[in-house]
């Protein structure tokens, strides 16, 4: 039986009233409360009365190491305040700050170092940012009773969902295409259309979309040292070869030695070319002259067709 799916309230409210202050976010008939500040807006933060509570609390920004990647830290403490302050004084990576709370205060220690433990576990196992953490929390650190734990379970099912809506996506699954890496092709993309580029300089890729991310399949060509002076994506290149994404061919050029998920098919066309690139029109359907644009012009009149 398939299980009924429920359209969920997230409400947001803009502390000053500005699209860039301080954000106060929750879900409809939750008690957590998130904040959500920038350096600009992190003494607001602070000075909130609801961050002297236990919670949890994010650090996130760009990877310095890794171009084109994400970096974070996950803490947990009994006043969100003083730990948020230390931490972020001790990290420059950061741009934005998550603090995380409940409206009744009914978070203990234990139910906030459980947290941290899960929260790293799933950042961890999503790999999508490299985490700040040094090592994770010991084990016993996530021993609560049953009902505890089912409780804050549920607390992190809700997080899942807002923590996307806010712009943090470190908990999200890697898509199917990347996450099985280790079944065959066919499998894995099976029902997903497949999308190649053929250029006359003789590189060919193919990728699949999955969950608005455009993923290159390995196997995958991509040409180098093309001379082009303004590549947007040069330093995610670069970045592809060191995490041996990308490794050199015989035939003098780069190879995919495992799928990769860009954030468009831009960013996709603009690696394999090795140039700037407009992926909507680079990428065409395997088997036909179709381009992305004209399939994704198709599912709007599709989807206009069906309301």
């Amino acid at each position: 039986m398939i299980p009924e799916i429920f359209g969920r309230t997230i409400q947001l409210f803009l502390v000053d009233g500005t699209p860039t202050g301080l954000r106060k976010a929750t879900i409809h008939g939750w008690t957590g409360l998130i904040f959500v500040a920038t350096g600009p807006t992190f003494a607001a933060l602070t000075a909130r009365p609801e961050l002297d509570r236990t919670g949890i609390y994010i650090l996130s920004g760009p990877d310095a190491v890794a171009v084109g990647g994400a970096r974070a830290y996950i803490g947990s403490a009994n006043s969100v305040r003083e730990r948020i302050r230390q931490s972020a004084a001790q990290r420059d990576f950061w741009e934005t700050a998550i603090a995380v709370t409940t409206s009744d205060d009914d978070l203990s220690k234990g139910h906030v170092e459980y947290l941290e433990a899960r929260l790293i576990e799933l950042a961890t196992a999503a790999n999508r940012v490299s985490l700040d953490n040094g090592t994770s929390p010991a084990g016993q650190r996530r021993r609560l009773p049953e009902a505890d734990q089912a409780n804050m379970e549920a607390f992190l099912s809700n997080l899942k969902i807002i923590l996307p809506v806010i712009g943090l996506d470190l908990l999200k699954p890697q898509p199917r295409a990347v996450a099985q890496a280790s079944t065959p092709i066919a499998q894995r993309t099976a029902g997903d259309i497949t999308f190649e580029i053929r250029h006359k300089s003789g590189v060919s890729a193919e990728a699949v979309e999955e969950d608005g991310e455009f993923i290159v399949l390995e196997g995958s060509q991509a040409l180098k040292d093309t001379g082009y002076v303004q590549q947007s994506y040069i330093g995610l290149k670069s970045n592809l070869v060191k995490q041996g994404v990308l490794a050199p061919a015989d035939n003098g050029m780069y190879v995919f030695i495992k799928p990769y998920s860009f954030s468009s098919p831009s960013a996709a066309a603009a690696v394999v070319l090795d140039r700037n690139s407009n992926g909507l029109m680079e990428w065409k359907v395997k088997g036909d002259r179709r381009t992305y644009s004209d399939v994704k012009q198709a599912r709007i009149v599709s989807q206009g067709a069906g309301e």
